[in-house]
């Protein structure tokens, strides 16, 4: 990775075939290029870490010349020299035709642990030519267990301040730039014993750190001895007791303690201190900033993908998806977010696969939170293409797709009596006197909880909880539809017809008892009369309103404004972009009030908020990624790309640009990178370009008006046309609006 910064990474059949000959030729001279990208268990640089899977998988990124792969060998071996001369001792997959580049599963002899190994790939093309071998990567195997995903790396940053100035009161204060997890290194030099007294936090205040910022925004008070003939201290913080103890995600001992904090306050320093001598030791796990941009018209929704995109990094520190710094906790709904934004902005799929392990034996309370569990594997199926999640937990993931708890009309409920120690038990909760209860939206209304440090409205616009609630049975109804696929994924097609019938036994249930029929839209639950926005932003984004119904629905949702928190942003966006809404919902990522990500930056964080605002959640937190929702809107919604097979075989953009007039964005997948640009040339034209790279197929489709028609590559396409045929390479596009025959 090629950072400006300083990095340093802690923790630590025997066939060959003729190097490049085929029946169709090889290539030579300048067309030659070698796959690279290369990842093992989708780790990219898997020689710093441990491969704690005994069959690890291969991945690879096919040039662009290629166009597409026909077949490939894989070789491993056991020295250099081995792999140097292609001799492949541990494995050697032989020509495998096939079009698959990622997820290759190892087929050769045992692996041994604790082990060096050397891996190279060639790929043969669509014309049947072969290429070079690629670099070789070094992998390491550590112990196998029974975990078979791969943590990856820590990544330390050493990053100096931006600004430095004196406070009011004599101090010295820095400014990093940014809020980041970890501590200070500092260059010191002094004549006597003496102490410095250095803070760190996240917020200012009249120019000088906020020491009592309020809620869990960070501020740490801390003495530093210094003493002749020492030069270079790093600051030693005490642990809070709250995040590094019980369900706490811990880390190493090796790394010490960390805390997020974007400014450093000294105090008693008898010289002055530079820019040079002080560096924020910044913890995060591997990430390669390169790996996506977006940039467009708007200066504001620039500065939210900003924000969201390094949120990402920032709250990566753990190496697992948490919820934010007064816990880190892992939470089914906050990693969900964080995994499409994690996808969207970097090349990295082992921190959600390592999270998924995670909440099969440590599932949380909230009964919306544990049908997200199912979501989270489904989706790194649809980017990875990787089954092996699905195969070892598919028991696991059917218990947490709450499907036992169905009554005869298919809607579900978490207050009934079989929800007990032995269901709780196959939720996978240790302590068995837990139960499960719905959330809906978080933070609750003061009456609805009593809890002192609830606003007196929440979050649930109103939300009347019954038993049979309409936000948890939509989100029932979406796992039934998931685990239909994973069963057919897994041929398991007892099971799959079985979750198909009850996704169509729910969706029928949820449209006749759980709608207003006088009104239209729908009610919280079995019994109510109010509607809040979840009911009805859920029902749109898992597509469950009927046609008739989707005008008063959507016209409804629109009325509630922001009438959500941070998490149900996310599900509030996709409905929109679904219902075809996007400038609306476009109108809402960028607005400037105090329910919007802007501002989140007005504050002066430079990681998402736990809350749109502190009053509305007076204990909150400034580095939390459920609050980064656009990290994944803006690419999934905006631009409209998503994969439409697993592990983008197929790409499918469905842009909705509202009132944009240029966007530009480049997004990794396991294939490599997609590039867009939009441009509103004039009024009467409008310009795509989209750049697939090699080995992937795409659909992409927009909404045209009467007078409207779409050339693709320069050639006008049928107006009957829904849809277009997007190739590997660079498909260019044109909307001309056409005059009118009068």
């Amino acid at each position: 990775m090629n950072m400006l910064r300083k990095v340093k990474y802690l923790l630590i059949s025997f066939l060959v075939i003729a190097p490049c000959v085929s029946l169709s030729g090889s290539y030579t001279g300048q067309e030659f290029k070698k796959p690279f990208g290369l990842m093992v268990e989708f780790i990219r640089e898997p020689e710093n870490t441990l491969i704690l899977d005994s069959e690890p998988e291969f991945s690879w990124i096919i040039p662009a010349e290629a166009i597409s792969q026909k077949g490939y060998q894989v070789i491993v071996s056991s020295r250099r020299e081995f792999i140097d001369s292609n001799n492949g001792d541990v494995w050697n997959s032989g020509l495998v035709i096939s079009e698959n580049s990622s997820g290759v599963s190892y087929g050769g002899a045992a692996l041994t642990e604790n082990r060096k190994y050397f891996w190279k790939v060639r790929i043969q093309d669509r014309s049947g030519r072969l290429t070079e071998y690629s670099e070789v990567q070094i992998f390491r195997t550590g112990r196998f267990g029974d975990v078979i995903t791969t943590p990856n790396v820590f990544q330390v940053e050493w990053i100096n301040p931006v600004s430095v100035k004196k406070t009011a009161d004599g101090n010295t204060l820095f400014d990093f730039g940014k809020d980041a997890f970890g501590t200070i290194q500092l260059t010191y030099k002094t004549e006597k014993t003496d102490t410095l007294i250095i803070s760190l936090g996240e917020k200012l205040l009249n120019g000088k750190l906020d020491r009592n910022p309020g809620g869990t925004i960070r501020y740490a008070e801390t003495k530093l001895a210094v003493k002749p003939g020492q030069q270079n201290y790093i600051l030693k913080l005490q642990p809070d007791k709250r995040n590094t103890t019980g369900a706490a995600v811990l880390l190493p001992d090796s790394l010490g303690v960390v805390i997020p904090f974007r400014y450093a306050e000294i105090k008693n320093a008898d010289k002055q201190i530079s820019k040079e001598d002080i560096k924020q030791v910044a913890l995060f796990h591997y990430f390669d900033e390169k790996e996506s941009m977006f940039s467009s018209s708007d200066t504001i929704l620039n500065q939210i993908w900003d924000l969201c995109k390094y949120s990402m990094k920032a709250t990566s520190f753990t190496g697992i998806y948490i919820d934010g710094d007064r816990e880190r906790i892992a939470y089914e709904a906050d990693a969900y977010i964080n995994q499409l934004g994690h996808y969207s902005v970097d090349r990295e799929y082992a921190m959600a696969k390592r999270t998924i392990e995670h909440f099969m034996s440590n599932p949380t309370w909230p009964t919306e939170w544990l049908l997200h569990t199912a979501m989270m594997a489904y989706q790194d199926y649809l980017y990875t293409g990787d089954t092996e999640i699905l195969e070892k937990y598919y028991t696991q993931l059917k218990n947490k797709s709450l499907f036992e708890l169905a009554r005869e009309d298919g809607l579900i409920s978490s207050q009934i009596r079989s929800v007990n120690g032995a269901y709780m038990k196959k939720l996978g909760f240790r302590d068995t006197s837990n139960r499960i209860r719905d959330i809906v939206d978080w933070p609750p209304a003061q009456k609805d909880t009593g809890w002192k440090l609830a606003t007196a409205e929440g979050e649930r616009d109103g939300h009347v909880m019954l038993p049979i609630n309409t936000v948890v049975n939509c989100l029932f109804y979406n796992n039934m539809k998931i685990m239909a696929e994973i069963a057919g994924v897994l041929n398991n097609h007892d099971d799959q017809r079985y979750f198909e019938n009850m996704a169509a036994k729910v969706r029928t249930a949820i449209n006749t008892k759980l709608i207003d029929p006088e009104k239209g839209i729908y009610i919280d639950g079995e019994g109510s009369k109010h509607s809040s926005i979840h009911s009805n932003m859920m029902a749109l984004a898992f597509g469950l309103v009927p046609e008739g119904n989707k005008t008063r629905v959507v016209d409804f949702v629109k009325s509630r404004g922001m009438a959500c928190s941070v998490y149900g942003a996310q599900f509030l966006m996709e409905g929109l972009y679904l219902a075809g809404e996007g400038q609306y919902a476009l109108d809402l990522m960028r607005s400037t009030g105090d329910r919007s990500w802007w501002n989140m930056i007005r504050s002066g964080s430079t990681i998402t908020l736990e809350a749109w605002d502190m009053k509305f959640k007076p204990n909150s937190d400034w580095n939390h990624a459920w609050g980064a929702a656009p990290a994944n809107i803006i690419p999934r919604y905006l631009w409209g790309i998503k994969p439409k097979a697993a592990g983008f075989t197929e790409v499918s953009v469905t842009p909705q640009m509202g009132n944009l007039t240029f966007s530009k964005i480049e997004i990794p997948t396991i294939r490599g990178q997609i590039i867009g640009e939009y441009n509103v040339v004039n009024e009467k034209l409008k310009t795509y370009l989209i750049e697939l790279p090699a080995n992937m197929k795409g659909v992409f489709s927009v909404g045209l008006t009467e007078s409207e028609t779409i050339f693709m590559n320069g050639k006008k396409v049928k107006s009957s046309a829904n849809s277009l045929l997007l190739n590997p390479g660079v498909n260019r596009i044109e909307i001309r609006a056409l005059k009118s025959k009068s």
